[in-house]
């Protein structure tokens, strides 16, 4: 069965170039493209049925990160990497708040990228290394703090729910953790609902930060 994609990006000469890195493989379609934001948003309306965006941040109209905080709200179900040249901390920290899944810079081989495809098809969250680089030290940086993370000082998670936070922090996924503790994927899902709904965030990697900077893990 083959991993239905979408791109969003203005540049018609990469749009071109990720549909070759693409064409090697036969598990994954292009079902779409988009120049910006807000054009992804109508067609996604149309046909919701996308495993994968690969997303652009710098387009007009409406950027990459806009265009990732109303797809995560509308459509949990899809997974969003973003797709970039921009490796600055303040789009890689906005682009985790809004949900991406997963941060690459446009230079990757068509091997991994295929490869990471299929990872945040799989509950990962694949990053350019350098990229992994800036998010560990965006994590150790007490002086990181936004609005939204102030609001959640007195936040009380249960205790299954700190240790889905924490097998989570270890890059587990719903089946792993299921596993290792003893419940069923959909009570993992359930408990996890919560804990974004507790934290106030939208994806895995931002509720590990959030957790780990307010010491609740």
């Amino acid at each position: 069965m083959s991993l239905k994609v979408c791109i969003a990006e203005d540049n018609y000469f990469l749009v071109k170039t990720i549909k070759e890195k693409l064409s090697f493989f036969d598990d994954i379609s292009v079902k779409f493209h988009a120049n910006n934001g807000a054009e992804l948003i109508g067609k996604l309306e149309e046909n919701h049925n996308i495993d994968v965006i690969l997303m652009d941040i710098q387009m007009p109209v409406m950027n990459g990160i806009k265009a990732t905080e109303l797809v995560k709200n509308r459509y949990p179900h899809i997974k969003v990497i973003m797709l970039t040249v921009v490796d600055d901390d303040d789009c890689v920290f906005k682009s985790i708040k809004a949900g991406a899944n997963g941060y690459l810079l446009k230079e990757i081989d068509a091997e991994n990228l295929h490869k990471s495809i299929i990872e945040v098809t799989e509950g990962g969250a694949p990053m350019t290394p350098s990229i992994a680089l800036k998010t560990l030290n965006l994590l150790r940086d007490p002086s990181l703090s936004t609005t939204e993370t102030d609001e959640v000082d007195d936040i009380k998670l249960t205790k299954r729910e700190t240790e889905i936070l924490i097998q989570l922090s270890k890059g587990l996924n719903y089946n792993e953790i299921s596993d290792n503790l003893i419940i069923s994927p959909s009570t993992v899902r359930k408990h996890i609902e919560n804990i974004y709904k507790k934290l106030q965030v939208h994806s895995k990697m931002e509720a590990v930060m959030i957790a780990q900077k307010k010491n609740l893990i």
